[in-house]
């Protein structure tokens, strides 16, 4: 693992650290906020997944949410979305490729040489993670928003027992029925719908639930609703009676303005169930 930047932030240390994946085949990059409380012995880990066309650096950046996270004494760590590199396959589109990687293992060509940002997110950085860095990986939590949103909804509920909490800022929510998602998908997966569904959070909210707290919100001036489908999320959670809170947000949008005015409310939430005995 290589330090390629490290500056004191609200009396914690705001990293960026650089390594090889043998999960994407590349060298990848993230995140780490350690709050001051770090000095005393192992603090809670939230990780922060970012949406489409997004790095590690979008959320560390805009969100403003190092200034919570010290308050609470919880780690952040900030993944990226992708493997990338000159050798990496990648597409013109945006929302495909670089910047783009839903957080899935790519099983089709040209994508399945480097695209495991399942495996990636979901074992191999929290290894590196836990093995380098003050933290318990006993008290973990995961939020994202949009496409992070996305991944870390369908990880909290494919992985029962990781995360004590799991919240979602404008998640893709219904990506199999969505234009973000089924492009993806048939991309990434391959034809086979039947594969897509461990992969949308409507579907594993009815069939598989959270067995944990849930915190949604989502902009009612939101300029991607038709992708994102937030009332199919709604009405999984609805009809499973899961535990939890969905708040339409009157006037926000999809943009880190919408992140940064309500992250503090998530990082509340997700300290509350870290640091519960």
């Amino acid at each position: 693992m290589q330090t390629l930047s490290e500056n004191k932030c609200f009396g914690g240390i705001q990293g960026v650290y650089s390594h090889a994946s043998e999960a994407c085949g590349c060298d990848m990059t993230f995140g780490l906020f350690l709050p001051e409380q770090a000095s005393e012995g192992p603090v809670p880990i939230l990780w922060y997944l970012s949406g489409l066309t997004c790095t590690h650096e979008n959320a560390m950046v805009k969100a403003g949410a190092q200034c919570w996270a010290a308050q609470h004494g919880v780690a952040l760590v900030f993944p990226d979305t992708s493997p990338r590199g000159a050798g990496v396959a990648n597409d013109d589109a945006y929302d495909l490729g670089q910047g783009a990687g839903f957080y899935v293992n790519a099983t089709e060509k040209p994508w399945a040489a480097n695209y495991k940002m399942w495996d990636y997110v979901s074992e191999e950085l929290p290894a590196l993670v836990t093995a380098n860095f003050t933290v318990d990986e006993e008290r973990q939590g995961i939020t994202g928003h949009s496409m992070g949103g996305h991944g870390a909804l369908t990880m909290a509920m494919r992985l029962p027992g990781r995360f004590r909490s799991v919240s979602a800022l404008a998640p893709i929510a219904n990506p199999t029925q969505s234009d973000w998602g089924r492009k993806q998908f048939t991309a990434y997966l391959g034809p086979d719908e039947t594969l897509w569904a461990q992969h949308d959070a409507a579907l594993l909210m009815r069939r598989l639930g959270f067995d944990g707290p849930v915190l949604i919100d989502q902009g009612s001036k939101d300029q991607f609703l038709e992708q994102l489908k937030p009332e199919s999320l709604a009405y999984a959670m609805t009809e499973r009676r899961q535990q939890g809170i969905f708040r339409m947000q009157s006037g926000y949008d999809h943009s880190y303005f919408f992140v940064s005015t309500f992250i503090g409310d998530h990082i509340a939430f997700h300290a509350e169930a870290l640091y519960r005995d």
